[in-house]
């Protein structure tokens, strides 16, 4: 049977990216009709990148740059219609997957003139390749955030556990992924990939959308995985490649002479070349996109001050998504500061009470910008409940039920050292209420300013930092890893922890295993009603736990200069698609 059953439309219609005040989406076209082709799309971020390597991609925004240089077996299509661009569709694969009755077997086949740039000239992309890639998912030097979700495929764990985790070499993980292979992995000729599960998964065909589980070319397995000489050889399989990147400053993608054009649906490449510039503030970078200096950005949504004047004038270049983010503060259950205080759960359940998310709300430009949050899935996530463990009239907190329960818990008199992205458009702001709010009920909270680009790689992701107490909170969010039945990526990243795979995104090595039960029902629901009630008892156990305070959920607005053509949303980078832009000027 095709994967396009009713349990799969149904999560992708629930999930639908709502958008509105679509505008400026005119596509210059030639005399025949066709869009436009040419130019250079101008592309201005604060950050930059975090890897380059799509095995390594962690963040919403660098999915965008691998839609441009790598492709996999199943993608989306770039649209605003919000149940189209959440459909799963087939890219590197010529169909959807013909799936076993069991729902344990997945048999793609691959379509003809995909291709690598080689070294040694355009080589097709064949099912070996697509095998290396999930091998590599798991590699001890460069792993991916998401390789416990593979744990699915039969045999997938214990292919991982045979990697030489004590002595990694780019030698030793080259030669187990060419030498071994997985149990549940097949390749029975060039052009087919046969999958395995070891358990039913309604959402095994969204993780081979991610980044992560792209192909890998032989020739890659020979540098160590996003290091410089892999960044210098780069291999595209995508419509772009790289012509030069500076770390922090610029990365430039040119045309790759391998793409064939008839083998992509999904992506027009329609601009020349992309030039992507990096340190740029938010505010010039509106600024640039206003005056036609560059035309689109990346990471960077309007905020409420720079989308008021816009809505005003009739701006028609404005579109609004909401992807189903949502931002916590994570509480450190880890650090013996003040005296090990939150290690205590009647602790972190008192600095529930202690924020008005309200203000928030109101920070960010009101209710059509953001809303509260209340548990672990943001609004457009299967598993969603307005259930609020810890409810507050109007969401405006209660500090002097914070303090009571705090003096209970004989934790008064807390100072906190809350980190967070200092050149982040909101976040020190938002950081400001955050400590405000928290004067009212006697918590003193010191800010911990840290740069965008070394926030996540580099100070949370970095597990001892929380144990030696750097920190006692964080402002994080967090963004579904895929669209679609979506809840296992938002849940299995951060909030579980087998003792052996550290989740870089788990910042506390958290573990449930009630919570854990709850979502391997879920995930095997004949329904989507079913699959959402379970969801939801999910965030209710790790709410009960209270390692997260949830605080908002945020809508993207994006906005591009008057040379932008095309402008269609790429659901997985909550983006305009870089690949199906057209650029008139």
């Amino acid at each position: 049977m095709r994967l396009r059953t009713s349990l799969a439309i149904g999560i992708a219609s629930a999930l639908a990216l709502s958008l509105a005040a679509c505008g400026g989406n005119s596509t210059p076209t030639t005399s025949d009709g066709s869009a436009a082709t040419g130019g250079t799309l101008r592309i201005v971020g604060t950050d930059d990148i975090d890897h380059l390597d799509p095995t390594m991609v962690g963040l919403v925004v660098t999915n965008n740059l691998s839609r441009a240089i790598s492709r996999q077996l199943i993608s989306y299509k770039a649209s605003n219609d919000v149940e189209e661009n959440v459909l799963p569709q087939p890219d590197l694969a010529a169909d959807l997957p013909t799936v076993s009755e069991d729902g344990l077997t997945y048999t793609f086949t691959l379509r003809d003139n995909a291709n690598w740039d080689a070294p040694d000239g355009p080589r097709a992309i064949t099912s070996t390749d697509v095998a290396n890639g999930i091998e590599r998912v798991c590699n001890p030097l460069g792993p991916s955030f998401t390789s416990s979700y593979f744990n699915v495929i039969k045999g997938f764990a214990e292919f991982c556990e045979g990697y030489d985790s004590a002595n990694p070499t780019v030698d030793n993980v080259r030669q187990h992924i060419e030498e071994d292979s997985v149990e549940g992995i097949a390749t029975p000729d060039d052009k087919t990939v046969v999958f395995t599960l070891a358990e039913a998964a309604s959402d095994f065909i969204y993780m081979l959308s991610l980044a992560n589980a792209s192909p890998v070319a032989a020739e890659a397995l020979a540098y160590e995985p996003d290091g410089p000489d892999y960044r210098a050889n780069y291999i595209s399989s995508g419509p772009y490649t790289v012509d030069e990147y500076v770390p922090d400053k610029h990365l430039y993608l040119k045309r790759n002479p391998a793409w064939v054009k008839e083998s992509d649906p999904l992506r027009a490449a329609n601009a020349d070349r992309i030039e992507i510039t990096f340190g740029v503030t938010p505010d010039n970078a509106i600024q640039q996109l206003q005056s036609d200096d560059a035309d689109i950005t990346m990471g960077i949504g309007l905020t409420a001050a720079q989308l008021a004047p816009l809505r005003t004038a009739g701006d028609e270049k404005i579109l609004t998504i909401s992807p189903g983010n949502t931002y916590f503060l994570w509480i450190n259950s880890l650090s013996d500061n003040n005296s090990g205080a939150l290690q205590n759960k009647a602790v972190r359940q008192a600095l529930q009470y202690a924020v008005n998310k309200a203000d928030f709300v109101q920070q960010l430009g009101g209710p059509d910008l953001a809303v509260p949050a209340t548990g672990i899935f943001g609004p457009t996530v299967v598993g969603h409940s307005d259930n609020d463990l810890y409810a507050t009239t109007d969401s405006a907190g209660d500090p002097e039920k914070a303090k009571s329960l705090l003096s209970a818990a004989g934790a008064a008199d807390l100072t906190l050292k809350l980190a967070y992205r200092s050149d982040n458009a909101v976040e020190p702001g938002i950081a400001q209420t955050i400590q405000e709010n928290m004067a009212k009920a006697d918590i003193t909270v010191e800010l911990v300013p840290v740069p965008g680009s070394d926030f996540y790689p580099n100070f949370m992701m970095q597990h001892e930092n929380g144990r030696e107490g750097k920190w006692d909170l964080a402002l994080c969010g967090w963004s579904p890893d895929w669209t679609g039945g979506a809840a296992r990526s938002v849940f299995q990243p951060q909030f579980t922890y087998d003792g052996k795979t550290e989740q870089g995104y788990n910042y506390l090595d958290y573990n449930n295993e009630t919570a854990n039960e709850l979502a391997a029902q879920a995930l095997n629901a004949p329904t989507v009603e079913e699959s959402a009630e379970l969801w939801a008892q999910v965030s209710d156990t790790v709410m009960e736990d209270a390692i997260v305070l949830p605080l908002y959920s945020k809508t993207q607005v994006l906005y591009h200069s008057k040379s932008v053509g095309n402008f269609l949303v790429f659901a997985l980078g909550e983006a305009g698609d870089w690949t199906n832009l057209t650029i008139n000027r």
